[in-house]
């Protein structure tokens, strides 16, 4: 099957495949530079080995890669190449790099050089570990100081670095196989990348603790070295997991049940007119929930309420309006004044999700927390303001900030935040492999808040807002970078089946609502006029969203896929009956056999297309 890449990702630039490095049963992707995905006898051992620059914003340097050699025999290869990176005032940062591999070992050399200085916030590795099969498991630490600690990798997400001061760590891949990672050329500490739902440990080198942005001097080399060591002791001859399976991904039913839940989509004031322009599409997805944007700091007042109040009222769904509450006076007479100028308008939202407007930017480790009232004091402020409405607190931007600031949730009638998957990397398989994350980041929340209600969303690929900077990042060429306010992939069935595959991922959590998109503008359904599309204007995720609406309030069971990261699915019944729901999540054909939840009207096996979604009709 051929499918032009337009339809699948939104743009005809591809992410160029990786390069396979091999040296006996180590293996490694090579790609922009990097190592991904380094495995041994077929299991990850590492997810990534990363040299990386980020600027004053956080957003990653694109490095131009020049004289790259790659030579390779059975039990060793090599590669080397210079990067260039591109700093403000005509700047520049190049970067020697040296890979060395054989059968047990992989040596990642980088010597950069700024002939006139260079700002930056982070120069150097990033080593990421997988989460699946390592979370919660062993892990030995070894200091700069040469103190060598037994301890564990995090299970629920850590909201600060759970690991500091580091020159080394190791870990089990397998029975008698372990693996040392050892960096070289700086002091390196661990944060819970989790936390931003990437799927991932992420080492990285200089403390946040440290000053940024700083300065790289002019001409004085900084050398780094990540070694990874593997010792083997187990002398086995295992085939990789892939070769096991023969390439089908098999479905099983599994005993975790629930409740599908209600599906929102979110409104600005900047869309609100081409929402009411599209009111029977939105009509044809019948979300359960709209959610209102609402921020003063950004100009929104009466009109805007207005315009909520009549998409209200043409479509019948509850409402929400989450404010970014400016708290530069007292909380009491600013949620005073925007319940006055929701009288005016004669707008009354069904809830009210309610954060202070300055924790929507990040407080990374080591920094001052910023000037904000006590939390109690919002929710107080806003249940005298919005009698009778139900009042939800947390974070408007992503899981990082609430897990750091946690919110009291005593005067809560709801907890919400969001997620992103491009905030570190926007690559296609690393955007894919957010969705590994999600699972951790809902028991996180539950193992905090209990059986409060819970909400996740706005939840897109492209970003709304920048927590760790001063701005999203531009992407006019609609290219695959990390932080940007738009996103070429959302107008693909990439989206599609990352939407699908998101919902599956938080099936456990027992969400009350969850918003996946807007109806219109750069987050949302309905495509721009330059935009071309399959349905007549409606983005692919159209589907998933409109598929998940129409699923709220029914019950679910889950299906385990024997590769979870290819493939996921679940079964849903309701008042028509029982179906199965499968959605392949990567860019190639994938082969399921369905077990024993074979379909009634399907044979044993299916062939899904690329970030194809299918519902099958189960047997009574």
């Amino acid at each position: 099957m051929t499918i032009d890449a337009f339809q699948l990702y939104g743009t005809r630039l591809v992410d160029p495949p990786p390069v396979r490095l091999r040296a006996g049963k180590l293996e490694a992707d090579l790609a922009n530079g990097n190592l991904r995905t380094i495995r041994y006898g077929g299991t990850e051992v590492l997810r990534a080995i990363s040299y990386l620059v980020r600027d004053r914003d956080w957003g990653t340097h694109s490095p131009e890669i020049a004289d790259l050699r790659i030579e390779q025999n059975d039990d060793r290869f090599e590669v080397t190449y210079l990067a260039r990176c591109e700093g403000p005032d005509d700047t520049k940062l190049i970067i020697d790099v040296r890979i060395v591999g054989s059968p047990d070992r992989v040596d990642f050399e980088a010597k950069a050089i700024a002939p006139t200085g260079f700002e930056t916030n982070r120069c150097g590795f990033c080593i990421l570990h997988p989460i699946v099969g390592v979370a919660g498991s062993p892990a030995t630490v070894e200091h700069v100081d040469g103190q060598i600690v037994a301890t564990r990798f995090p299970d629920f997400v850590e909201p600060w670095q759970p690991f500091k001061d580091m020159r080394a760590i190791t870990h089990e891949v397998m029975p008698d196989v372990r693996a040392e990672c050892r960096m070289e050329g700086d002091t390196f500490e661990m944060e819970d990348q989790r936390n931003w739902s990437d799927a991932s440990y992420k080492t990285y080198v200089r403390p946040l603790a440290l000053p940024w942005p700083y300065q790289i001097p002019a001409d004085r080399p900084v050398r780094q070295k990540t070694s990874l060591v593997i010792k083997d002791i187990s002398g086995s001859t295992r085939p990789s997991p892939a070769a096991a399976s023969g390439g089908v991904i098999k479905l099983e039913l599994g005993a975790r049940t629930g409740t599908m839940p209600d599906i929102g989509v979110i409104v600005t004031p900047e869309e609100a007119d081409a929402t009411l322009s599209a009111k029977s599409v939105l009509s044809e997805i019948a979300p359960q929930e709209l959610l209102f944007h609402f921020d003063p700091d950004a100009g929104h007042g009466v009109e805007a309420l207005r315009r909520f109040a009549a998409i209200a009222a043409i479509h019948r769904a509850r409402s929400m309006l989450e404010i970014a509450l400016p708290c530069r006076s007292f909380p009491s007479s600013e949620a005073a004044e925007i319940a006055r100028q929701m009288q005016l308008a004669e707008f009354k939202p069904d809830a009210i999700m309610i954060s202070p407007s300055v924790d929507r930017q990040s407080t990374p480790p080591g920094s001052k927390w910023p000037d904000c009232p006590p939390l109690d004091e919002v929710y107080a402020a806003a249940h005298a303001a919005f009698p009778g409405i139900c009042i939800g607190g947390g974070m408007l931007s992503y899981f990082t900030e609430l897990n750091r600031k946690r919110v009291p949730d005593g005067q809560l009638d709801f907890v919400s935040h969001c997620t992103n998957p491009i905030v570190h990397a926007a690559d296609d398989l690393s955007v894919m492999q957010t969705l590994e994350a999600l699972p951790f980041i809902t028991r996180s929340v539950r193992a905090i808040y209990g059986d409060k209600p819970y909400r996740i969303g706005p939840s897109t690929i492209p970003m709304r807002q920048n927590p760790y900077g001063s701005r999203t990042m531009d992407n006019p060429a609609g290219a695959r970078i990390p932080m940007a306010n738009r996103d070429p992939r959302h107008n693909g069935r990439f989206a599609e089946a990352f939407g699908f595959g998101y919902a599956i991922r938080v099936l456990d959590a027992g969400l009350e609502c969850l918003t996946l998109s807007a109806l219109s503008g750069p987050f949302g359904l309905i495509a721009g006029s330059a935009e071309p599309t399959e349905q007549g204007g409606r983005r692919p995720l159209f589907n998933t969203v409109r598929t998940l609406s129409r699923l709220a309030g029914a019950s679910w069971q889950e299906c385990v896929s024997s590769s979870p990261s290819e493939v996921l699915a679940f079964t849903a019944r309701d008042a028509a009956g029982a179906r199965l729901h499968v959605v392949n999540l990567t860019g190639e054909e994938r082969k399921v056999d369905f077990g024993e939840c074979r379909p009634a009207d399907a044979g044993k096996e299916l062939l899904l297309a690329p970030f194809a979604t299918a519902a099958l009709s189960l047997a009574d």
